[in-house]
Order: structure tokens, then C-alpha cells, then sequence
């Protein structure tokens, strides 16, 4: 038996029920009104046991394909966890073959696709408004603990194109709409063909590279941007504070690390602030970003869990394995809690004299065929059990 049968026999019907419920957003106003990476491990993991168990018995009651996937993955598991680690999870390739929702089709304000990989169909995640709001909100809470209060100039490390689509949203569109709130006077530094628009960019630092200014890019569009067409020291970047993320694969294959991606842009433009974060539009809100160590850090509404590829077993601190992430904010369709498909470590939590409070993590890159293969088999056994 495989994982596959039981789960598109689950996944027969879409009836979403249409109920008033009391804002979520109003729930979770505090949580991200507070300053993120300050809650002490206690503390999290008592506020998400509870907040999660909760979004479990809500996406249960509303989407009857969550529901008959709970119920033949982890019965009775709507009643609720007393720890993170139990919530029920979803592997994130099932939202590449089935569009989950707890809102009703009507209520859908915006789709958000995935890049998806070759031979892929893409992840297709539902947001009502409330959903998106919130989804603002949240990385407004994140990225205020690095960039502060004021809007920043901003160089938009993409094409303009980028966000003038219509319908659904690519991942990499919405990325930099979402990014596009906390900068100003917005510039967008590459043509459609990817190549930097140097006079533009020459403008846009003679008018703003005096002071601080925002970057947001893909990772690999940024390297290919900054370090690879652009002649070392034309450009000067050491106001810039650059976020990034996403690509790593393509630098993967030019044997580019994080530490040469920082090397070469630092000598090359002179940029120093660099902040990587991992995320994925399958959990909306789950930005885990990078810290001034080097290491990537929920903020105090999520969490990252890593599980043995086999067992599926959660793994103590500084033991590779399978990175799981949970996050409060999705309440539009059921992915709350996801098993990822990246390797990932847990380097410490709390540590003495880090910056952040939290799970300091580092992603390893994606998990082998081999032990996916073994995370099917142990999905697929409780399945058929």
C-alpha cells in the first residue's frame, strides 16, 4: 500500500461550511503587536500547544478534506496536544496535489502559487482577507526588529513584472509585495531580462546611498545581479541592508555558500548587512529569519520541529533530521503544522547571550530521495493501521 491511495481517497469532496466566526486577528492582535524572538521557551511552547490544538479542532470542523486526512492519519487529534510536537502535521507535498481550504470558495480573496519544482505542480494556498491582513501584520512584527519603525528607501532586486499579475500570485511576486510595505520610493534595479538597469540604480543610490536603504531580492537573482554583472567595486552598497531569500539550489550548483554569497558581495559592493530567511508559501506568516550569528529564528508565534526521517520522531537539539514548521497564523486552510521536505539542525534554544530568544536552526538543504521515501512509508503504516 502506498501513502497516496488513502490520501486522494480522503480528499473526495470540498465542502466548506460557511460560518460567523469571532475574528482570529483580534486573537492574535497581542502576539503580534509585542516585539518578536522575546518569549522564553516556556512560554512559546505553552501559548502554540494551545494555539495550534486550537486551529486543529477549527480546520477539522471547516474543511472536510483536513478532517478525513486527521482522521485516518492522527485520529482524535482534534481534541488537542499538550505539547508542539504532537499536533498533526501535513507532508507539504500533499498542497502541490490538492488545493486545501477552511474557508468557503466565495470568501477566497487571494491565491498564492508556488515556484514548484521540475515535473511539479505547483502549491496553490487560499487566503481570505482576514488571512492576508494578518499575514502583513505578521512579517510587519518580524522585520520591525531589523529594519525599525520608518520605511526605507528601497532597491527591488527583481523585474517590475514581477507584480502585475492578475489572479493568482507566484511565490516570488508576493515576496516582494509583501517586502514592497517597509520601503519607500521603490526602485526595481532589473530589466525583463533579469540584467541590472545600471543608470537606474546609479540614480536611485545617488538620490538614497547616503543613508540606510532597504534590498529585497531572490537570492540567486541578487547574486547574479550584484556579483556576477556588475563590476566589482561599480556600485556602492554599504548603506543597503539587504534580505534575501530562495535559490540556494542554483548557487548550489556554482559551489556558492552563504559565507562566499557574503564575501563576494561585501568586496564587490561593499554590503555588509546581509539577512537571509527561510520560509515557503505553504505556511503564510513562517518567516524565520536570520540572526546577527548566522543562524535563522522562529519569531515567538512559530516554531520549527526536526524529526528523524525515519521514525518521524522529533530528534534532540544539534541531531540532523527533517525540519516540521507550526505557525498561529494559518487559519484559511489547514497548514498550520507542515512537514517539510529540508533537512535542518537545532543548534540551541535560549542560548546565553544571543540576540534573540528562540530556536537558533540552521537548513541543511533537501532531504534525499531515500529518506522521503522512508517519511512515505511510516505515513503510509499509519494510514493503513
Amino acid at each position: 500500500m502506498t501513502a497516496a491511495l488513502p490520501v486522494d481517497a480522503a480528499l473526495s469532496a470540498r465542502d466548506v461550511p460557511a460560518t460567523a466566526e469571532p475574528s482570529y486577528a483580534e486573537h492574535l492582535a497581542p502576539l503580534l503587536s509585542v516585539p518578536q524572538y522575546t518569549r522564553s521557551a516556556a512560554e512559546k511552547q505553552a501559548a502554540l500547544a494551545s494555539g495550534l490544538s486550537a486551529l486543529t479542532a477549527h480546520h477539522h470542523a471547516a474543511s472536510a478534506d483536513y478532517r478525513r486526512l486527521i482522521d485516518a492519519l492522527f485520529p482524535g487529534a482534534e481534541r488537542g496536544a499538550h505539547r508542539v510536537e504532537d499536533v498533526p502535521y501535513l507532508p507539504v507535498g500533499l498542497f502541490k496535489s490538492h488545493q486545501l481550504q477552511s474557508v468557503a470558495d466565495r470568501d477566497i480573496a487571494t491565491v498564492l502559487v508556488s515556484s514548484g519544482t521540475t515535473g511539479q505542480a505547483p502549491s496553490r494556498i487560499v487566503l481570505d482577507r482576514e488571512a492576508a491582513a494578518l499575514q502583513r501584520t505578521a512579517l510587519a512584527s518580524i522585520m520591525g526588529t531589523l529594519l525599525g519603525p520608518k520605511r526605507l528607501p528601497m532597491l527591488v532586486l527583481d523585474t517590475a513584472s514581477i507584480v502585475r499579475g492578475r489572479g493568482a500570485l507566484s511565490a516570488r511576486g508576493a515576496g516582494v509585495l509583501g517586502m514592497m510595505t517597509f520601503g519607500a520610493a521603490h526602485t526595481f534595479a532589473l530589466d525583463e531580462s533579469l540584467a541590472p538597469q545600471r543608470e537606474v540604480i546609479a540614480a536611485f543610490l545617488a538620490k538614497h546611498g547616503h543613508a540606510p536603504f532597504l534590498m529585497f531580492g531572490f537570492t540567486f537573482l541578487a547574486w547574479q545581479a550584484l556579483a556576477e554583472q556588475l563590476p566589482v567595486g561599480s556600485i556602492d552598497l554599504s548603506q543597503g541592508i539587504l534580505v534575501h531569500s530562495g535559490g540556494w539550489k542554483k548557487l548550489a550548483e556554482r559551489a556558492v555558500t552563504d559565507r562566499v554569497f557574503r564575501a563576494r558581495l561585501q568586496e564587490a559592493t561593499g554590503l555588509t548587512r546581509i539577512h537571509n530567511f527561510y520560509g515557503m508559501v505553504e505556511q503564510v506568516g513562517g518567516v524565520f529569519l536570520e540572526g546577527d550569528d548566522g543562524l535563522l529564528y522562529p519569531p515567538d508565534f512559530a516554531d520549527v520541529i526536526v524529526r528523524d526521517p525515519r521514525t518521524l520522531e522529533p530528534v534532540p537539539h544539534g541531531t540532523e533530521g527533517v525540519l516540521e514548521v507550526v505557525s498561529l497564523l494559518p487559519r484559511s486552510y489547514p497548514g498550520h503544522a507542515i512537514l517539510t521536505e529540508d533537512r535542518g539542525v537545532v543548534v540551541h534554544e535560549d542560548a546565553p547571550g544571543a540576540s534573540r530568544r528562540g530556536k537558533g536552526f540552521r537548513v541543511l538543504g533537501r532531504v534525499p530521495r531515500a529518506e522521503l521515501r522512508g517519511c512515505s512509508d511510516v505515513i503510509a503504516t499509519v494510514v493503513g493501521a
